[in-house]
């Protein structure tokens, strides 16, 4: 299991994907006097300290991929239903970033700049595309070693 290189894809996608939860995914910068507001993936982190959490839709879909990846790792016997996880979870990452747009566009806390966490799905996604590729190639392989016999 561990050996298939689609399965060190999915680990490394699930790694970004916790780093992802835990780390500041952007700034507000107010427009008038005040300090700089965080953006976490559960809350935004007000200047006075307390936590606003008009924003947990994002950590909602992070947190809904991480058990959809690990079914993915652990249905190794399974290519196709791994492959449809992979596709599965590049789509909710893909809703991620969009949610993420709205959330940076329509907050009213001032000017909104990305993070550098805010990648992190991206990097995920890429890797979920390579796992996908790796998982229909093995499928390819034992498709055609059985049609040897």
């Amino acid at each position: 299991m561990i050996q298939r290189k689609q399965t060190l894809f999915l680990l490394l996608a699930l790694v970004c994907t916790l780093a992802c939860l835990f780390l500041p995914i952007g700034w507000f910068t107010p427009q008038d006097m005040g300090a700089d507001m965080s953006m976490y993936n559960l809350w935004v982190v007000e200047p006075n300290g307390t936590h606003n959490f008009s924003v947990w839709a994002l950590f909602a879909i992070l947190l809904i991929t991480i058990p959809i990846n690990i079914a993915a790792i652990f249905s190794y016997r399974n290519r196709k239903a791994q492959a449809r996880f992979c596709m599965f979870i590049f789509l909710l990452c893909l809703g991620w970033y969009v949610v993420y747009v709205i959330f940076g566009k329509l907050l009213p806390y001032g000017e909104f700049s990305p993070g550098i966490a805010a990648a992190l799905p991206l990097v995920a996604m890429i890797l979920y595309v390579m796992a996908r590729k790796a998982i229909l190639a093995d499928e390819a392989l034992v498709r055609a070693a059985d049609r040897i016999r």
